[in-house]
């Protein structure tokens, strides 16, 4: 069994799965600001914390992007770890097999092995977070693709800045990756804070856009149904593309249940295949999810750097 981990800009979390291949969080800490050696020798620590029945291997979710070939990591809040192996350094020190995949990808896992898409062969998870990304199972399997780019839908000049002619313009925002209009620009929280400003010259967070539209309020209700109609457009293009049998949904608006079902109602009426239940769900591990889907992370596979 593993000892899992799931890796962000703020805190480094960790534990092992039960017979149900849930896991709680056992240890956190702090991810050091500056400095790969507290880094790793904090890894080190919480590794050799665990239980020893679990330390068969290492399992960690990361919130960066792995090369399949290379084990070079992409990412951007943990600068030290820019470009570095990090399976190949843990292993050093711990001599054990380590495991690394994206933080979505984990999702993706946690989703179809003991989440709300239990039983289906193919899932697209999908982040509304910061930002807009995913991960993808087809037939059971992770998908990882060239240069460890897979399920990645917020990113390419996709979006309609109309919104189907719900406005007459957004214009384009320039978005992290370098391109101009990616969906990571006008969906998701970051997105919605950019529309509403493009619609209204109002500067508020998503929060507060998603309060003043449950409450009515016009111009926020605008910005929700611009923001969910370029959602769902491009969304419907990976459903029909994948067919997955449910898409469920983590990052911070997964909790915002009624802006999920908005997007699950207007996907479902753009796709070719009838749904006749909610196919884009809140994700059962919201919470957890790097944690539980590193579980289901196996050595000899590749999912990130093996």
């Amino acid at each position: 069994m593993p000892v899992c981990f799931d890796i962000g800009g703020t805190n480094i979390r960790s534990g092992w799965p039960d017979g149900e291949g849930i896991v709680q969080i056992s240890g956190q800490c702090a991810t050091p600001g500056d400095s790969l050696e507290r880094f790793l020798s904090a890894l080190t620590e919480m590794v050799q914390s665990a239980p020893a029945e679990q330390q068969d291997f290492v399992a960690i979710s990361i919130t960066g992007l792995v090369h399949p070939k290379t084990g070079a990591l992409t990412i951007a809040n943990i600068p030290y770890l820019k470009d570095q192996n990090l399976s190949e350094l843990l292993r050093a020190r711990i001599n054990l097999p380590v495991l690394v995949a994206n933080d979505a990808d984990c999702l993706a896992l946690a989703e179809a092995h003991v989440g709300v898409a239990k039983g289906e062969s193919n899932v697209l998870a999908i982040v509304l977070g910061t930002g807009v990304g995913g991960g993808l199972v087809l037939n059971g399997e992770l998908v990882t693709g060239f240069g460890g780019i897979s399920g990645e839908w917020g990113h390419g000049p996709i979006v309609d800045p109309t919104a189907g002619g719900l406005v007459e313009s957004l214009g384009y925002f320039q978005c992290g990756c370098g391109q101009t209009g990616c969906l990571d620009t006008v969906g998701a929280a970051r997105g919605m804070e950019n529309v509403h400003r493009a619609l209204t010259g109002a500067e508020l967070d998503a929060r507060q856009i998603l309060d003043q539209w449950r409450t009515g309020d016009a111009s926020a209700s605008k910005t929700v149904e611009v923001c969910t109609e370029i959602v769902a457009r491009a969304l419907s293009v990976f459903v029909n593309a994948f067919g997955p049998g449910s898409v469920p949904v983590g990052g911070g608006l997964a909790n915002a249940h009624d802006f999920v079902e908005k997007i699950d109602a207007k996907v479902r009426t753009m796709v070719l295949a009838h749904y006749d239940r909610p196919l884009v769900v809140q994700a059962q591990h919201v919470k957890n999810a790097g944690l539980v889907g590193a579980a289901f992370l196996r050595p000899g596979r590749t999912f990130g750097d093996v």
